[in-house]
């Protein structure tokens, strides 16, 4: 039940040829305004749009032979499906990803242009679980998004990026939603950098693991349309891996509102010259709103690009974007 640094390390030894080590960049504006060093690591450049593609190959490459030939099945609020669908078409693996219709269609087009046949199923992502859990039963290997050592492994290659590029670094502010990043990240930043602070990012429309930590056990909530939906879905009620690790983690949880992820997206655009999607952009939301306060050098991870562009264009031109109503 346990994930060590080692498998970190092989994991980062095993993705090496799939994913790009990509680039930190300071940021002036929140460093003058955060009072504090602030860097960007511009995870959202990854190949497939996000760290996604990091969890996904290292279990896709994993696999033996005969569980290649049986074909993957995933489910996704869209970034995941994406990594999962790129990682089996350039190792030869046929790959279904179940999603739900609360998913962007641009995500959706995306996955099916890697090459992977897309279900749409329910309004949850827990609605579409229910199609990949009979897939698997039929033979397919399920890749799970989060709750599963070698995504959480793969996740965690970031990690060791960030403190590498950044060994001063006391704060890092990780987006949170199954915990799968933010548990890897804090695994091994904090075995290279102990007491190094981890603050997980997330909204106030339906986030699952807030709630769990707040029941202390998993616990189902409602999945609602947000500006970061990436971050939607819930952790799993017979969760393995991340409720365990992000409780013992993370040092803090912040929510967002759908106002204060709309000011990350500009900002990103404006003042760093980066198109991000609202999950991807709630670190920077996060100090904007000053929700997090800094008190030495701090890493903002931008974890994904991959946002409809007539959506960001809205977002951007100052336009109040109602997804819960576009999404009715």
């Amino acid at each position: 039940m346990s994930i060590t640094v080692d498998d970190v390390l092989a994991a980062r030894a095993r993705i090496a040829g799939t994913i790009r080590a990509t680039p930190v960049e300071p940021s002036p504006s929140l460093t003058e305004r955060a009072g504090q060093p602030v860097n960007l690591k511009l995870e959202h450049h990854q190949r497939s749009g996000s760290f996604k593609l990091r969890g996904a190959a290292n279990a896709i490459l994993k696999l033996s032979d005969a569980e290649k030939a049986r074909g993957v099945v995933a489910v996704s609020t869209g970034n995941h499906g994406r990594g999962v669908a790129r990682a089996a078409r350039e190792n030869g693996v046929r790959a279904v990803v179940c999603m739900s219709r609360l998913v962007p269609r641009n995500k959706l087009d995306a996955i099916r242009a890697e090459g992977a046949e897309v279900v749409i199923t329910g309004r949850s992502q827990d609605e579409a679980q229910v199609e990949a859990d009979r897939l698997a039963a039929g033979g397919m290997v399920m890749i799970p998004p989060f709750d599963h050592a070698d995504i959480i492994a793969g996740q965690a290659t970031l990690g060791l990026e960030i403190v590498e590029a950044m060994p001063e670094v006391e704060t890092v502010l990780v987006q949170l939603s199954g915990g799968g990043l933010i548990a890897g990240v804090a695994l091994a930043a904090k075995a290279r950098r102990p007491g190094v602070r981890v603050v997980g990012i997330s909204m106030e429309r339906g986030a699952a693991m807030h709630a769990s930590l707040a029941a202390g056990h998993p616990v189902e909530v409602e999945e609602m349309p947000t500006l970061a939906d990436s971050l939607g879905g819930g952790i799993g009620l017979r969760n393995r891996y991340t409720f365990r690790m992000v409780r013992d983690l993370v040092d803090e949880v912040v929510l967002l509102t759908e106002d204060e992820i709309a000011a990350g997206i500009r900002h990103a655009y404006f003042a760093e010259r980066q198109i991000v999607e609202g999950s991807g952009a709630v670190g920077i939301a996060a100090l904007l709103a000053d929700k997090v306060r800094l008190a030495g050098p701090a890493m903002v991870v931008l974890s994904g690009g991959n946002i409809d562009m007539t959506l960001h264009h809205r977002v951007v031109s100052g336009e109040t974007v109602d997804v819960a109503a576009a999404a009715a």
